[in-house]
């Protein structure tokens, strides 16, 4: 693609002559812009990517992946019976989620009371992985497990004992007043999702039914998958075996959440292309000074046979050699930083005593990261695209020089 001359011209080219030293901050700062650049895209890509898997993860780990709810139409045997036929490599549970309120020394909050029977395989692995203190021993009627935000929050711990007080109103002498029953903490969970563990109450089924005057029909049916990822293709078959049920997956529940996260993704990784295309603008302006300075060169190699295309070749090649070298680079760097991000984030929290990760804000109690080999793919291509255009704008001025002129005035 380019000769043997053509390679020894840029090469000499970039190694300005000590008067040309301006040339030189120029196209040190052409290096470094585009290497920040590039790595800064790099680095906000990769935690982007992490936040996204953290948070799938994490949802997938604490949810159901399909629910069906009864909707009046009470959920038999055998279209249990049928989902187990169908689909051999589902697991399906039993459940009731009601909204309602903890009540306990002197304090008050709004909370969703789960039901789920302490004996299901996909419960007895949430509290295996996820419970601080107790364990599903003690998780018998009249017990509860809460998370360890509502239990700081609140200020309790196992043993404590609270109130629970459902939306469903009962008629005594004074009235109609929300039901309301006494009950101990068996246990604190810690999911290090921030949401969950202080807006979630695990209670047996027979208790959360009883608080919510709901008989056994009216439990909801969870459907866990080996494959979360086709929860909604599994959804559609669902619904043509019976469309009388509701159904929805943890990705309806999180369509927004997940929709939001795409969007600032891409506006993001447009926004911070820009400073490559800013740090493209260094490489023009070195060019087009280089250029100027080397007329006499130019007319010379005119003058001795080389062509017009073969001399803005060398000085295209020129430009793109920063960019490439400045793009390589940044990506050692960014995927150095990328790798080390949490460390990096403990380390600026503690020398300038800022919170830098908020969990309570972003769901998540560190700062996460993936590195994903596409992204990088895109962002190196990006970059040598717009060095590319960068060098070849200035380069095009050369055709347009006359070398008559040039050998005159010089």
């Amino acid at each position: 693609m380019f000769t043997k001359a053509e390679r020894l011209i840029s090469l000499r080219n970039l190694r300005p002559k000590k008067k040309e030293g301006f040339l030189k901050i120029i196209s040190i700062f052409s290096f470094l812009g585009i290497m920040l650049g590039v790595s800064i895209l790099i680095i906000v890509m990769s935690v982007m990517n992490g936040f996204k898997t953290d948070l799938t993860n994490k949802i997938l780990g604490l949810n159901p992946h399909i629910v069906i709810q009864p909707n009046s139409f009470k959920i038999d045997k055998a279209f249990i019976t049928n989902l187990k036929t169908k689909f051999e490599n589902i697991s399906i549970s039993k459940s009731f989620s009601g909204e309602g309120i903890i009540i306990s020394n002197n304090n008050a909050k709004g909370v969703i009371f789960k039901g789920v029977d302490k004996n299901e395989k996909n419960i007895i692995k949430f509290f295996n992985n996820f419970a601080l203190e107790g364990n599903l021993n003690n998780f018998d009627s009249n017990g509860v497990f809460i998370g360890s935000e509502l239990a700081f929050n609140l200020n309790l711990k196992k043993g404590d004992a609270l109130s629970l007080m459902s939306s469903v109103f009962v008629t005594t002498p004074i009235g109609s007043l929300p039901k309301q029953e006494n009950f101990k903490i068996a246990g604190v969970f810690n999911t290090g999702f921030v949401e969950f563990d202080q807006n979630i109450i695990f209670l047996n089924i027979k208790d959360v039914l009883s608080l919510f005057d709901k008989e056994s029909e009216d439990q909801n049916l969870e459907i866990y998958l080996q494959e979360p990822l086709k929860a909604n293709f599994y959804k559609k078959k669902i619904q043509k075996i019976n469309q009388n049920y509701f159904i929805y997956t943890w990705s309806d529940l999180n369509k927004s959440l997940f929709s939001a996260l795409k969007v600032e993704r891409n506006v993001m990784f447009i926004i911070l292309s820009l400073i490559v295309v800013v740090a493209a603008f260094n490489i023009i302006s070195g060019l087009t000074i280089l250029i100027k300075n080397k007329t006499k060169e130019i007319a010379i190699l005119k003058t001795l046979g080389l062509s017009n295309r073969s001399i803005k070749k060398t000085f295209f090649l020129t430009g793109l050699t920063i960019g490439f070298f400045a793009t390589i680079s940044g990506i050692i760097l960014g995927i150095l930083i990328s790798l080390n991000i949490e460390k990096l984030r403990i380390f600026l929290s503690t020398v300038f005593n800022l919170e830098i990760f908020p969990s309570d804000i972003y769901f998540l109690d560190k700062l996460p990261s993936e590195i994903n080999t596409i992204s990088i793919l895109i962002v190196f291509i990006i970059s040598l695209i717009i060095s590319a255009i960068a060098s070849y704008l200035p380069a095009m001025r050369i055709s347009k020089m006359n070398t008559f002129r040039a050998l005159r005035y010089e």
